[in-house]
């Protein structure tokens, strides 16, 4: 980290354009016939198809702060097709309904890039992909697993490379092997959410901002500026669900930061190569995420502190001093030649972790409660496919339609018991990455092929397999 830069400032995606025109809050008391909390993607999306699928539908979002202040503002411009809990939805449905998902998650990616192109939302699109490389010899044995894996579920199209081919894709230092997936985007996450916000409000739908939800019941939503009352109250408030009453330990607010180079001089470009800008990954216990910009710098991500304690979350974005450090140490581990290279921006955000790591979709009609989330840092493009449901659940529900084949998905109405309360919750967390973290350290030290059983161990007790 340098005097130039920037820490915070929600993140580094605002930079250019600034923080939207605010929208105004509420004022009064008010009735809808369906609440959105959370005006992210899982929200906006909702109230998108929900209003093109019924225009008559009264559509309110209730915001805290602005459109994208979250995850959808703050996060590494991943569209691709993983889902949290696919795996353990195949050892609770079967083998055909998590490939079912899956397949649903893979079309997701073009519907969200054909829906963009649709409403004319600009957001650096590029469809390059998925890399994601392996950089130890036990990295490459979960590397080919995960490959088989991914093949088995039925992905079409998915290349297995080793090392002289990825090197040839990007030209990562060390790298033993990749698989590529053509399933997956780069994206600017800003400028997706703030046209999403506005493709909303041509449909019709009201948003309004800075207007916190304190509580969420049957029929309605409390804010400190008045009551919306309607017979749907949907949660999509993915990372921030713990400030709602009632919530603390439902989803855990787990951290992740990032850093952003200053742009690259051709000449690094003609060395690193990267031309198909795929998003880019690793098969690290502490793994990272990556993509190349639209304007060639290089945004990448990993945990820093993963948690806050009481399920805190952060105002403006700011991350510490030592994760911008250990973040810019990643990318001259990945890229030498970057060394010393300027760092414009750094920020975090944070993500919703169930206990089980399950994404989930849910509609209480008892209650016409409704939520979606949970996707474990994968949402960008989940929470297209989570919307969508959510907006099939509700029309279902109230007689405008029967069941989809996205209702019968396995996700649908998962249930998953809460975190530990504290300070159990915060020692196990922070206790459990420090394991991956050291057991990433022994396998680049020992070269092993098998993963640790430190590792093994930690993912038992986390509940990540």
């Amino acid at each position: 980290m340098t005097s130039k830069t920037i820490n915070g400032g929600i993140s580094f995606w605002y930079a250019a354009d600034g923080i939207p025109a605010p929208r105004a809050p509420l004022t009064a008391d008010a009735t809808a016939d369906v609440v959105i909390v959370g005006g992210g993607y899982t929200g906006l999306w909702t109230a998108y198809y929900l209003k093109q699928a019924a225009p008559f539908l009264r559509i309110t979002v209730l915001e805290q702060k602005f459109c994208g202040y979250g995850a959808s503002g703050r996060n590494g411009g991943w569209l691709y097709n993983g889902i949290a809990g696919r795996d353990r939805y195949a050892r609770l449905h079967g083998q055909d309904a998590a490939q079912r998902l899956q397949q649903a998650m893979n079309d997701t990616v073009t519907e969200v890039i054909d829906t963009a192109a649709k409403e004319g939302i600009d957001a650096d699109i590029h469809h390059g992909g998925v890399l994601e490389v392996a950089r130890t010899p036990a990295q490459l044995t979960r590397l080919k697993a995960f490959h088989e894996a991914e093949t088995a579920f039925g992905e079409t199209g998915r290349i297995l490379l080793d090392a002289t081919d990825t090197r040839a894709r990007i030209n990562i230092a060390d790298a033993v092997g990749s698989s590529w997936s053509p399933h997956g985007a780069r994206i600017h996450p800003a400028k997706l959410v703030t046209g999403l916000a506005e493709a909303c409000e041509r449909l019709g739908v009201t948003i309004h901002e800075s207007t916190p939800v304190t509580e969420i019941a049957p029929k309605r939503a409390t804010t400190p500026y008045g009551t919306v009352r309607a017979p749907y109250i949907l949660r999509c408030t993915e990372g921030f669900t713990a400030a709602l009453k009632g919530q603390k330990r439902a989803w855990l607010p787990m951290n992740s930061s990032m850093i952003v180079t200053a742009p690259l001089p051709q000449e690094t470009w003609d060395r690193l190569g990267w031309t198909d800008r795929a998003t880019l990954g690793d098969m690290a216990h502490a793994y990272m995420y990556a993509q190349r910009t639209a304007d060639d710098r290089i945004a990448l991500g990993g945990r820093g502190i993963p948690y806050r304690f009481g399920s805190r979350t952060d105002n403006d974005g700011r991350t510490q001093p030592a994760t911008i450090a250990a973040l810019t140490a990643l990318l001259t581990e990945f890229f030498p030649q970057l060394t010393g290279v300027d760092i414009s921006h750094a920020w975090s955000g944070v993500l919703g972790v169930p206990r089980d790591w399950c994404a989930t979709v849910t509609l209480d009609r008892t209650t016409g409660l409704g939520w979606a989330g949970g996707y474990v840092g994968s949402g960008v493009a989940t929470a297209n496919l989570a919307a969508r449901t959510l907006r099939d659940l509700v029309q279902q529900d109230s007689g405008q339609a029967g069941p989809t084949e996205l209702t019968t998905l396995p996700w649908v109405n998962h249930r998953v018991r809460r975190w530990e309360p504290e300070p159990f919750r915060w020692l196990g967390v922070h206790t459990l990455y420090a394991a991956y973290r050291e057991a990433d350290r022994r396998e680049a030290a020992t070269h092993t092929p098998d993963t640790t059983p430190l590792a093994r161990l930690a993912d038992r007790i986390s509940g990540r397999h």
